[in-house]
Formats: C-alpha cells, structure tokens, sequence
C-alpha cells in the first residue's frame, strides 16, 4: 500500500506565512505541519509516499523533507500544475500509485489518533474506500456522511440541516477505482474537482465505501489561529528533555525541550515549551504553550501562547497568542501584544 499526501493550494488564508512558507511546512511545537502527517504514515506501516506539491513551493519541500530518509519513509514528489481541487490532486498521482491501494492524507491535517485504524479497516474489509469521520458540533461547516448498516450512503457537503454529526476529515483510503471517478466527476461551483464528489460517485455505483470514525482530537491548519491551536495540542505531548545549556539562573516547570545547541539564561520556563536547536533564551519568561525555532532568539521579553519561527528575534514586551516569522523582529518597551508577523519583518512595541 501506498499514501499520497496532499500539499498542493496557495495557503491564502495563512498569509502573511504562505508570501515565504508553503502552509505544510509552517512549523508548530517545533516541527513542519507535514512531519506529523509522515511520520503517522509511517506508523501506519506504509513506506512509499508521494506528495503532491504546487510547482512554485516544490523546492521548499525538497529542501526541509528530502527524500523522507529521516522519517523512515522514502518520498516520491508529484507536481500538481493548478490548484484544481482535491480530487484533481489525487489524479495528478495516477501514474506514482500504478495499480496499488493507497492512502490520501491531507498535509495539513493533524489527527491525534493517527492513521493506523483507518489503514487496519481498509486491508482487513477490503472495500472501495475507507472515509474518516469524527462528530463535531457544527456539522454546517463540513462535509457531512450518512450512513446505513455500516456503509456510508450519502455525502452532504456543508449543509444548512445537516442529516447527521459525522464530519469528514483528512484522511482516506482507496483503490484505484477512484481515479475512474475522478475523470468523470464535474467541477463544482468552485470550479474544481471535489474528493466528496468522488465519493459520492463510488456510492452511486455500488462500490462499498466504509466509515472510520477516529477518537481523539482532529485539526487543520487553514489559519494563522490553527496554527496556535495545533500547537497547544501538540506540545501537550511532549515530555522533559534538555539536550542544550541550562544555567544555575534559570527554572524548568512542566514538560519543557531543550535542543542541542540551545541554551537559557538566566530565564524562566514553564511548559510545555520547546526550545530549538541553537536558540538562546536569556533574561526571560516563556510558557506555557511556546515553541521557540530553530538559532531563535528571546531576549529580556515574555512570550506566551506562541510560535516563534526560525531566527525569529524577540526583544522585551509581552507576547501572547502570536505567531512570529522566520527572521523576523520584535522590540519592546513595558508592552503587550498579539502578533502575526511574517518572514523578515520588524515592528516596535510600545506603550
């Protein structure tokens, strides 16, 4: 079995980081987006990945994924030329999943359960498809199943009366079958071609579509709060490791990650945190719910609720609920503020 990652679309609704950053490579508790979707494949026991990438940000994820060796996967990457929906996405892949069953997850999609369940279902019922479906409390926003003895019968996509609680989620599994419907499927309203649309077309044949209902907590990254959302429930996982310089001046509480090469100075941290390799920390407060990137710097401020990019540099003030990108400055004076701030930016926080 294969897995095909999809990472295609321009990322409008996290500008200002995708002018600079594809959206799946955004990092949150320290790492890429798409990371967490890899090394969830890999757990799930498939090793040959695909990853559909735009042609303007193929480079990017070239250079900060490789050729997934690190992961324990080895990744094959497809270029989608247009941003012509999901399931157009899928058939830029045809010819890398051949005749083989394949997983589809997408790249900003974090699901705390993972995909080995859904992978489990579709070897062991072997079906057209699995569809992964989690209740939520406003179905109106989503993609809506209705299922009848155990199959899913019907999709709603974002109704106004929605027939049931389940919503659909990042995560699928099909044979090839479905790039069949992706040919003869029509283009939404949106003018593209849609994953549910597909699915619908498999029903409508009487191919068996089953539902996989996860547990645990489910979210996506479309906006700059995600990101810090996605972060929090991250960093809720991660235990106390120091691996970089923590001076007799400093406090570690809770569960907080010192990388090689970092170190902290005369500062306070109160996990979660994590601090990147080659960042410095000193004569500061950071925590909860902070991750520090990779030779970033925090320097006599107080950060909480926060990602800060790679080489991001903060200087006094008080951060709350900000994101902050690579490179990017922040000068404060006695001050509190909420940021998003893109790459090689600057700005003075003042009274």
């Amino acid at each position: 079995m294969k897995a095909v990652v999809l990472c295609g679309g321009g990322g409008t609704r996290v500008r200002p980081f995708t002018y600079t950053l594809a959206k799946h490579l955004l990092p949150v508790a320290g790492r890429p987006v798409v990371a967490f979707a890899l090394e969830a494949i890999r757990e799930a026991g498939i090793a040959d990945v695909g990853i559909v990438v735009s042609p303007s940000v193929e480079g990017q994820f070239r250079d900060l994924l490789g050729d997934g060796e690190r992961f324990g996967i080895e990744i094959t990457y497809i270029v989608q030329p247009e941003p012509k929906g999901l399931a157009h996405a899928v058939l830029c892949a045809e010819g890398f999943v051949g005749d083989d069953p394949f997983l589809v997850y997408l790249g900003d999609n974090l699901l705390q359960g993972g995909v080995t369940g859904v992978v489990e279902l579709f070897r062991s019922q072997g079906p057209a498809a699995v569809v992964t479906l989690r209740r939520v409390e406003d179905p109106r926003r989503f993609g809506v199943a209705v299922i009848e003895g155990g199959r899913l019968v019907r999709l709603v996509e974002k109704p106004k009366e929605p027939p049931s609680d389940l919503a659909i989620v990042g995560a699928y599994a099909f044979t090839p079958v479905v790039f069949q419907a992706a040919r003869e499927v029509k283009p939404s309203f949106r003018g593209e071609l849609e994953l549910t649309d597909c699915l619908q077309w498999l029903i409508d044949h009487g191919y068996p579509v089953l539902p996989y209902e996860v547990d645990g907590w489910w979210q996506d990254v479309g906006r700059p709060e995600d990101l810090l959302v996605a972060n929090r429930r991250l960093l809720a996982g991660i235990a106390l490791r120091v691996e970089g310089e923590v001076d007799a001046g400093s406090t570690l509480e809770g569960p907080v990650v010192i990388e090689p090469g970092a170190r902290v100075i005369g500062s306070r941290l109160v996990g979660p945190v994590v601090v990147g390799p080659g960042a410095v920390v000193e004569g500061s407060a950071v925590g909860p719910d902070v991750a520090v990137g990779a030779h970033a710097e925090v320097r006599g401020a107080e950060v909480e609720d926060s990602i800060l990019m790679d080489e991001a540099r903060v200087e006094g003030g008080t951060l709350r609920q900000s994101v902050v990108g690579r490179r990017a400055r922040v000068r404060g004076r006695n001050a509190e503020a909420q940021l998003w701030l893109g790459d090689e930016s600057s700005v003075e926080i003042a009274p």
